[in-house]
Formats: structure tokens, sequence, C-alpha cells
């Protein structure tokens, strides 16, 4: 079996070292020129660092990332509303890591170009069509070339060619009026120095959190700056390297002094800020057409709420792997990964536009909206545990499940 992969992002590449894993021949084709560290941080659930150490990346993660040893949330004067351990440290038998986008993106290429072989993944190859037959599918390049492969399968993201070919009326991404401004920033540790914190409410959030430490005990701190608008205010085809402007996010933050947490000298102490307009798609009624498949954000782009958006990519690798090496046929494998990541992650992005476990800042600032002196007075803990419980289940992470959950990884004879 050969598998033709069009995208080279964390699913992309994700999906071929699991197909690689699983006995599977895998090629890349990126239609960047080059794979570069780009972007910001993000957050990998211990859901995805399961997969990614079950393919043999744990000490590769643990080299380029920062373990999150604690999540928080507070609302706008920096007053606590719930806070828990994460990873190693909330019962779950792998650890969570903050890390830069760009990063894990060039680690997976290069574990990718080790394992596969570099004259199997293809950087600067766009995709502009594809054709399949009852043997197989030929993809179409905008330099002329073309490739042939058993199955296709497009995670080519949240402007994938092929969704957009399988959906021709679907229109451009859905934006909920917010807007995010994304940066790193050198700052002194704050509480544990190793915290995940959103703080705010649904129309001003600030979240932040560190992807790596430097000599002087220093941390570099991961920081999205949101702020909602009229839906009806124009924006830009959203892109995670559009410059923004210092001067548009900091007077909105500029009294956000939480004495553990400085948030305008953050926002000053970047270097460069980045522009994103938080969008998303409607979940899809199928991804399959014949041998051809979507995957990650070409499937399900869903809000950057919960963390899950390359977590929930890493999960189709892995499950859509299992499947092509364990069923009958391809048309079967594809079937079964459908049936099971299509609803789950179709209820994930259903929850991110309800805020999902960010509701709980949501409820304390409908209630105390300049503060509390207790927090009890406001809401009872059950209900702030039920939100931040119920979320976990629907993505996939809750503890007991994770743990006792058998593993995707392909069955080896003795």
């Amino acid at each position: 079996m050969r598998a033709i992969i069009i995208g080279g992002g964390i699913g992309g590449l994700t999906t071929a070292l699991a197909l690689h894993g699983a006995g599977i021949e895998a090629e890349i084709f990126e239609s960047a020129a080059e794979v570069r560290p780009l972007g910001v941080g993000i957050n990998l659930q211990p859901h995805a660092v399961r997969e990614l150490t079950e393919l043999g990346l744990g000490e590769a993660l643990a080299a380029t990332g920062l373990t999150t040893q604690e999540f928080r949330y507070a609302n706008r004067f920096g007053q606590t509303i719930w806070a828990e351990p994460r990873g190693l440290a909330a019962g779950y038998r792998w650890p969570q890591y903050s890390i830069h986008r760009g990063r894990l993106q060039v680690l997976l290429w290069r574990a990718a170009e080790a394992r596969l072989g570099r004259d199997r993944l293809h950087a600067g190859r766009r995709l502009t069509g594809f054709a399949q037959d009852a043997a197989g599918v030929t993809a179409r390049f905008a330099d002329g070339g073309t490739a042939r492969g058993d199955l296709l399968i497009a995670a080519d993201g949240i402007h994938s060619a092929v969704r957009a070919g399988f959906f021709p009326d679907e229109g451009p991404p859905k934006w909920n009026g917010a807007l995010l401004w994304r940066a790193t920033s050198w700052a002194p540790a704050f509480l544990t120095g190793a915290s995940m914190v959103q703080a705010g409410h649904r129309d001003t959030k600030f979240v932040c959190y560190p992807i790596g430490r430097g000599e002087d005990g220093r941390l570099l701190v991961n920081w999205i700056a949101e702020q909602r608008f009229p839906t009806d205010t124009p924006w830009a085809r959203e892109d995670w390297n559009r410059p923004g402007r210092i001067e548009d996010v900091l007077p909105i933050f500029a009294d956000w002094k939480f004495g553990w947490l400085d948030v305008p000298a953050l926002i000053r102490a970047t270097d460069a800020v980045y522009e994103f307009p938080m969008v998303d798609r409607d979940p899809l009624p199928w991804w399959t057409q014949g041998r051809v498949t979507l995957l990650g954000d070409a499937a399900h782009p869903m809000y950057p709420i919960g963390s899950n958006g390359a977590s929930q990519a890493i999960l189709d690798a892995r499950y859509l792997a299992l499947q092509l090496a364990t069923r009958p046929t391809i048309e079967a494998a594809l079937a079964a990964y459908e049936a099971v990541r299509r609803p789950a992650t179709a209820a994930v992005v259903e929850a991110n536009r309800g805020d999902g476990p960010d509701r709980v800042m949501d409820i304390v600032h409908a209630r105390a909206p300049r503060g509390f002196d207790r927090l009890e007075d406001v809401v009872p803990r059950a209900e702030l545990e039920a939100t931040v419980m119920g979320y976990k289940r629907i993505a996939g992470f809750d503890p007991e499940t994770l743990n006792s959950r058998e593993s995707w990884s392909v069955p080896r004879a003795a």
C-alpha cells in the first residue's frame, strides 16, 4: 500500500510517521517551498503526547517543549477562578507540553526524513487536482508533476484544495468576531514557572504560557491577546504569519497587572506580533470519497480553544494508520476511520463554539464583573468542575478514559 499525503504540517507529518510505523509506504507533498520553524506556541494535550510517544518521539518532545505543570483560569483582575495540575501531576500517564509550533513541525519533518527517507518528502509541490480509479489515485501538482498512490490523504489545512473539491460551494471560513494577536516574549517566571493561564472572559481574553527557559532563569512566554468585534468588521484571510501592531493590542490590556503577572509589560517585551481572526468551518456530512479522505484542519478546523487543533490532527493520524493496517480493504479502513473520528471532532468543534472549558471565565464575569471577595459566593466549585471535566470527556483526554484506552499502535507478530 502506498499513501499520498497532501500537506507537511503537524497532521500530515504525523500521518506519514504513523503509516511508516504500521508498515505502509507514504510520501508527503507540501506546498511551501521550505519547512521553517514559523508561528508561535501551542499545547499538546496528554492524548496527543501519548500518540507521539508511542511513535518513538517522547525524548525529542521533552527536549523541544516545556512540560506544563498547571492550568489556571482567572478574571481580568488576576483573581483565580480555577486551577489544576496538568499532565503527570494530574494523574495522566503522559505529560502535557507547551511547545513552539514551528519547532514541533521541524521535529516531525526531520523524523520523517530519517524514517521514510528524504526522497519521500517534497516541498514546493502545490496540489491542483486529483483523479481516482478502481486501482488508486493520481495527484496533479502546479509544477506539472504527478504522483500515483493507492490512496490520498488530504492534510492541507483550513484552505484544503481537496476539501474545496469535495464541497465547492462551502465558501470561506466562518469568523466569530474575535481577533487574536499572538507573540512570544522573554519574561520573569510566574506562578509555578510552567503554568498556562487564561484570564478575562469571552469578549476580552489573555492567554499565556512558557514554551522555553533561558539560562538566566527567564521564560520564553507564548501569549495570545483576544478581542471581540462586530462580525461585520472586515478581516483579511487568516495567516499565522501576518504581522500585527503592538499599538493595536496594548491599550486593551493596559491595566491588566496581577501582581504575579504584568500583562502590558509582557506585550511590550515582544519583538513581533502576529494577527489572526478566529475562524472555523461547519462540521462536514462526510470526509471520504473513494480512496481520498480528509484529516486535521482540512477535515475539522476549530477555534483555538482547549488546545485541541494540533492534538486532534495527531489523533486522526494515528487512528487512520491503525485502520489502514488492520482492515481488509482501503475503503473499509477509511470508513472505519471516519466513523470514529468525524463525530468525535465535530463534537469538539461545537464545544469550542460554545467557548468549551473557557465558559468558567464567562460565568464568573457575568455574575461578578468587578471581581469578587469569595469565589464560592459567585459560583459553586461543582459547577466549574462540571464545565472543565465535561470538555475533557468530549475532547477525549479525561485521565481515566485516556489511561485505560488500548493503544492505537499496530499489533506486531511475536
